[in-house]
């Protein structure tokens, strides 16, 4: 299908869409062709009335979540529009129907002593305890996303003034900053951990046991490992990591803005999702220390 090649061409390399989008927007496309030859129609002559039936078929005979339908027509939005402007189609259908609600959920995230006892169970006296240490200290000071992580080079790294250089999404440039306890397990792993896990001379920062560069997997992999060995009952991922970090900063005083820059938000919106968190924390607080709150 020439159009949704050239679709994929277009946002990959213009609009700099990462790699995981592409592979969803193709999955999601795919899928509405599915559908559309199953009805026997021409995907360059849907209209409204057809839009909307794909909608309830998402929703009534798939059952799939909102969210998930809201991005999957996020795609075919994104996808017609590209067509519009090639003169393919006459009207972009699915800018026409609206999108189903999103259940609003809110970020899971680490207490702070729970986070102090994930950090003790790596072996400092191993090359790869040291990795895992390090790994761990990196994600909750800089609230990198787990792609960012694993893709940091010891160029990107400036020891003097503590920030990495990282690619972030959109492909936009930003410095991750980290302080003295990550420092210093930064300085234990490339003294005693890195050079021995090194057997292929990689550029990168964290290595697998095999010398090769660690991947967003292999991060996943170790932190569900990690996690049994503590008492903490939480399913655990590189996200709720993140999320602990910015929860954290907020309910420390950090405003919003400065932690919307540090995460690497586009809008100060995906951002606000962790006021509500802090919010109920506050009610918390106050409840349990005014001395009028309570009889």
């Amino acid at each position: 299908m020439r159009e949704l090649e050239e679709f994929l061409v277009y946002i990959e390399y213009e609009r700099r869409y990462s790699k995981q989008t592409l592979r969803n927007y193709e999955s999601d496309i795919l899928q509405f062709f599915a559908f559309c030859d199953e009805k026997g129609k021409k995907y360059l002559e849907v209209d409204y009335s057809f839009a909307r039936e794909y909608i309830r078929y998402l929703g009534e005979e798939r059952s799939e979540k909102a969210s998930s339908t809201a991005r999957k027509i996020s795609a075919l939005r994104s996808f017609y529009e590209f067509l519009l402007g090639r003169k393919f189609v006459s009207v972009n259908v699915f800018k026409l129907v609206g999108l189903p609600k999103k259940e609003k959920r809110l970020p899971r995230f680490f207490e702070y002593q729970e986070l102090e006892e994930l950090f003790q169970v790596p072996d400092l006296e191993t090359p790869l305890g040291l990795r895992d240490a390090l790994l761990l200290e990196m994600l909750y000071a800089t609230g990198a996303r787990v792609s960012e992580l694993v893709s940091i080079k010891l160029e990107d790294i400036d020891f003097k003034k503590h920030h990495i250089r990282v690619m972030g999404k959109g492909k936009k440039m930003r410095n991750l900053y980290y302080g003295e306890v990550c420092s210093e397990a930064l300085d234990a792993y490339l003294k005693k951990g890195r050079e021995i896990l090194n057997k292929k001379h990689s550029d990168f920062l964290f290595l697998n046991h095999l010398g090769g560069p660690l991947t967003d997997r292999g991060v996943r992999y170790l932190l569900d490992k990690l996690i049994t060995k503590t008492s903490v009952h939480k399913k655990i991922s590189p996200h709720m990591i993140r999320h602990s970090f910015a929860t954290h900063l907020l309910n420390e005083g950090c405003d919003l803005l400065s932690v919307q820059e540090l995460l690497g938000h586009e809008s100060l919106k995906a951002t606000s999702i962790y006021t509500h968190i802090t919010t109920d924390r506050l009610k918390d607080v106050y409840l349990r220390t005014h001395p009028r709150a309570r009889k």
